[in-house]
């Protein structure tokens, strides 16, 4: 079987590659298992430089990564090169800091030398999606990387020149045969390579369905895995805020990345005394984007992933609408077989809509009008999803409030939601579990082993467990 690499502005197709064999995927898994055994006892200054020159590519060839991000799976070629300098500064992020996240942590502890200490599991599989296709594998990979542990790709099927790239990027940044490799399998390889016992951990970016299928898989082979899932993230609007700012932001939050993001703003809570203007500004901002060629710099909106991801999407907009939605603008394509779909704003949203209940996945933003703080806190958490949320508002108690009561890994207060390698990043309920980014993110895929040595002569405790 082969992948196919298809220009989603186009439909052009771009590469055809062979799936790996089963012999090839056994090979990789002896390299992956070998490696492991000598990278974990690397010297982590050793793996800091591996990932410091990983940056340093990431940063030099940001330009040539972005337009394969962009002919891949059509994101905004400006926006591509964009990720290529995320992950530069994520890689120089955890090779600056990542020695001291794994340090010995030393416990206070009379009569005894004890300490934390922070050992890598071995090799750790990454299931990753193609909406960011390098900043979702860096943000697993660079920690991995320092803490010890070597990684194995399954990246999604339709990005898969951008997996052999950052194969052959690691490599070029000088690790070991072995330390990073991608894997060219189908979705269905990926439980029989979650179970083999050379495989220590998994981390998957993805849906709900697939989160599930590789939690089952791992749970029953009692191996540790990371979840980040779906989410319909809240974008709250109180009176208070400064809501010119809060619709330019509101409109560059709906729409990143063409709308594909776990962490776009997706649900527009908006107190009911500026809901006319907040939503005559959103469609207004929605209808102003350029929509055009992603290989353009001045594109601001371009096709989904596939059209397949657009039909999906239209007929989630379509059930919407036939259930009491209203489309302000956009709502369907022009031409039904393609991958673009026009920006949209939807109102009266009922509660039994999919707009409602379900993640939509591209550039639709649904607004909903709240009463007050509360029922806007009622609202943002009336939803299986819990990944992060935005919160705008110049009311100290009202911050505080949605701070403490919105169920979500993240809350911003006054700002868009970004993933930065500085903090923890990931969801509650249907969005997963685990933590990605900062030292909790690396420690995710780490042995934390306690360590108490009773100093030589010392008196024998009264009591001992």
């Amino acid at each position: 079987m082969t992948l196919q690499s298809i220009n989603p502005a186009t439909g052009e197709i771009l590469a055809e590659l062979a799936e790996h064999s089963a012999g090839e995927i056994e090979a990789r898994l002896a390299r992956a298992a070998a490696a492991a055994h000598r990278w974990r006892f690397t010297p982590v200054a050793e793996r800091c430089k591996v990932v410091a020159r990983l940056g340093d590519l990431l940063d030099a060839e940001q330009q040539r990564l972005g337009r394969l991000m962009t002919l891949e799976m059509g994101k905004p070629i400006r926006a591509g090169a964009e990720e290529a300098a995320k992950c530069a500064l994520a890689c120089r992020h955890y090779a600056a800091h990542g020695a001291s996240m794994v340090a010995d942590e030393p416990v206070a502890d009379d009569e005894h030398r004890s300490y934390i200490a922070y050992d890598p599991l071995g090799v750790v599989l990454a299931v990753m999606p193609w909406n960011f296709p390098f900043w979702q594998v860096i943000r697993f990979l660079a920690p991995a990387l320092v803490a010890g542990n070597v990684g194995l790709l399954k990246h999604a099927s339709n990005v898969p020149q951008c997996a052999l790239e950052l194969e052959t990027l690691v490599r070029r940044a000088g690790a070991p045969d072995g330390v990073f490799q991608t894997l060219l399998v189908d979705s269905s390889a990926v439980a029989d390579i979650i179970a083999d016992p050379r495989v220590a951990a998994v981390t998957l970016t993805g849906s709900e369905r697939a989160g599930g299928s590789v939690a089952e898989t791992a749970g029953r082979a009692l191996k540790p895995s990371v979840l980040e899932l779906g989410g319909s993230d809240p974008f709250i609007v109180m009176p208070s805020a400064n809501l010119p700012l809060a619709i330019e932001t509101a409109v560059k939050a709906r729409t990143i990345n063409n709308g594909q993001s776990c962490i776009a703003a997706k649900r527009f809570i908006v107190h009911r005394d500026v809901a006319e203007r907040f939503t005559a500004g959103l469609v207004a901002g929605m209808e102003a984007l350029r929509v055009g060629d992603p290989l353009d710099p001045r594109t601001q909106l371009g096709p989904l992933a596939s059209a397949r991801l657009a039909t999906e999407l239209e007929e989630q907009v379509r059930q919407s609408i036939i259930l009491g939605a209203r489309a302000l603008c956009g709502g369907s394509r022009e031409e039904p077989k393609s991958a673009w779909f026009p920006a949209t704003v939807l109102i009266d949203i009922p509660e039994n809509a999919p707009a409602y209940r379900d993640e939509l996945f591209g550039p639709v933003a649904c607004v909903f009008v709240a009463r007050d703080a509360g029922d806007a806190i009622r609202i943002a958490n009336s939803t299986r999803f819990g990944l992060a949320s935005s919160v705008w508002t110049n009311d100290d108690a009202e911050r505080d409030r949605f701070v403490r009561e919105i169920d979500a890994g993240s809350v911003f207060v006054n700002d868009m939601v970004v993933s930065d390698p500085r903090f923890p990043f990931g969801g509650v309920k249907s969005s997963g579990h685990g933590r990605e980014l900062s030292e909790l993110g690396l420690r995710e895929f780490t042995n934390i082993k306690t360590v108490r040595m009773r100093i030589a002569g010392g008196a024998r405790d009264a009591a001992t467990e």
